[in-house]
């Protein structure tokens, strides 16, 4: 399988990055004249790399030793993979956004420069600012190894106007009628499916391989892929037999999301819904349809949210670690961190208001960025991550591939998933 054998490169090649940074950093002194950074991002959004470069180009005015800033789009489905076969390959970016499901390798890895000094120490930087439960995954020892660039809750965008062609409420509808939550988001995406031809409702990036994003359908019924202390397997749980059971008959019965092997894109008109982040939100097209963001649907557990985070760190490896941290500083202070912020949702909790929000986010209502956003970042809870996620992530992926079929048997599968990895959780 293909995703296996680029997994099991990754699990390789975070090892390797453990060995090369037990040798030691870079040095600025490597290289001599002014330096060229280059940032590894998982976004190619023309929106987003304009800001960025925007960024860069305001910082690199008054930096006369960096000559030129790179932003390197990777593809997202395989950008940790990549990154670390950089590093492992002698061609580590300067700096890189990294994920939340690989933030216990990097951080604890080495890999990393730490960043306390250099944001304590830059003038108005406001580092009190940062909401320290934002920074508790970037942390190791006590050091700070990445910037929580952005703390993202997941929402559902809704395609209004294909819910009330098949004759559904809305989502807000529902919320006013305190009756948003799974089991009536699922009928609404069936009904909406089957009278448009189209998608109901797409877990993005899901697509039956990057199944930690099922974490904002199954946080619903209380369930875990595994313990908080990481050792004990939770996909065979009572909570997650339910949650799954429930997921498949809505794949396979009511037709609510679309199977294997479709897909579909809601910001091109193809589905009712979509669960994504706000950063997506500069996807939609002007005069495209009647659109809506909306909280999580409430699970059996209640209402709640989930949250993915990525973060910005500086590679202990780059000739120009310096000047990368330096330029990270720039890039995150209050200025530029409120400018990020139409995309990427700060750490910095004077920017946690509706009312700040929304003079970067003119696409989004403040209550849309209250009720998904400011109230997602403080109740919610991040999406799995685990030490050797590499291969965790490999084998349950690929023990979760029985479950995509109609006929499947849910709980042998989830028993099947957790005697894959228990003993990879028990290390």
């Amino acid at each position: 399988m293909r995703y296996g054998r680029l997994s099991g490169l990754l699990a390789a090649t975070m090892t390797g990055v453990l060995a090369l940074t037990a040798c030691g950093g870079g040095g600025d002194a490597e290289n001599d004249g002014p330096a060229s950074l280059r940032m590894t991002v998982w976004s190619a959004n023309e929106a987003h790399l304009k800001l960025f470069n925007e960024i860069a180009d305001e910082y690199r005015k008054n930096n006369p030793d960096v000559a030129e800033i790179k932003f390197d789009p990777l593809p997202f489905e395989n950008y940790t993979t990549t990154l670390t076969t950089q590093i492992a390959g002698g061609n580590a970016p300067d700096l890189a956004w990294i994920f939340e499901n690989s933030a216990p390798d990097f951080v604890a890895s080495g890999a990393l420069s730490p960043l306390d000094d250099t944001l304590k120490e830059t003038d108005g930087y406001q580092y009190d600012d940062l909401s320290p439960a934002t920074l508790k995954l970037w942390r190791n020892d006590g050091e700070l190894f990445a910037y929580p660039f952005s703390t993202s809750p997941f929402g559902v965008f809704v395609n209004n106007d294909m819910l009330k062609q098949a004759g559904q409420k809305t989502p807000a509808e529902l919320i006013a009628a305190g009756q948003w939550n799974w089991d009536t988001a699922l009928a609404v995406a069936g009904a909406a499916a089957a009278e448009s031809g189209k998608a109901g409702l797409v877990v993005r990036d899901f697509d039956y391989k990057g199944w930690d994003n099922l974490a904002t359908f199954w946080t619903g019924w209380g369930a875990q892929a595994w313990s908080e202390d990481g050792r004990s397997c939770g996909f065979n749980s009572p909570e997650m037999v339910e949650a799954m059971t429930t997921l498949h008959k809505a794949i396979f019965t009511g037709k609510a999301l679309p199977g294997p092997g479709t897909t579909a894109d809601f910001f091109a008109g193809d589905a009712a819904m979509t669960v994504t982040q706000i950063s997506r939100a500069s996807l939609l097209k002007e005069n495209g349809f009647d659109w809506d963001l909306v909280p999580l649907p409430a699970g059996p557990k209640g209402p709640y949210a989930v949250v993915g985070q990525a973060g910005l760190g500086v590679m202990k490896k780059s000739p120009h670690a310096e000047q990368a941290a330096d330029f990270l500083a720039f890039f995150t202070n209050p200025a530029n961190s409120a400018k990020l912020a139409q995309f990427f949702p700060p750490p910095r909790q004077s920017q946690l208001t509706a009312e700040t929000l929304a003079k970067t986010n003119p696409k989004l209502k403040p209550e849309q960025l209250q009720k998904v956003v400011i109230d997602g970042i403080t109740n919610g809870t991040v999406k799995p991550s685990h030490a050797g996620q590499a291969e965790l992530s490999q084998q349950v992926r690929a023990a979760l591939d029985p479950l995509w079929k109609a006929d499947a048997d849910v709980k042998g599968v989830l028993d099947g998933v957790c005697s894959k990895i228990q003993p990879l959780l028990a290390k």
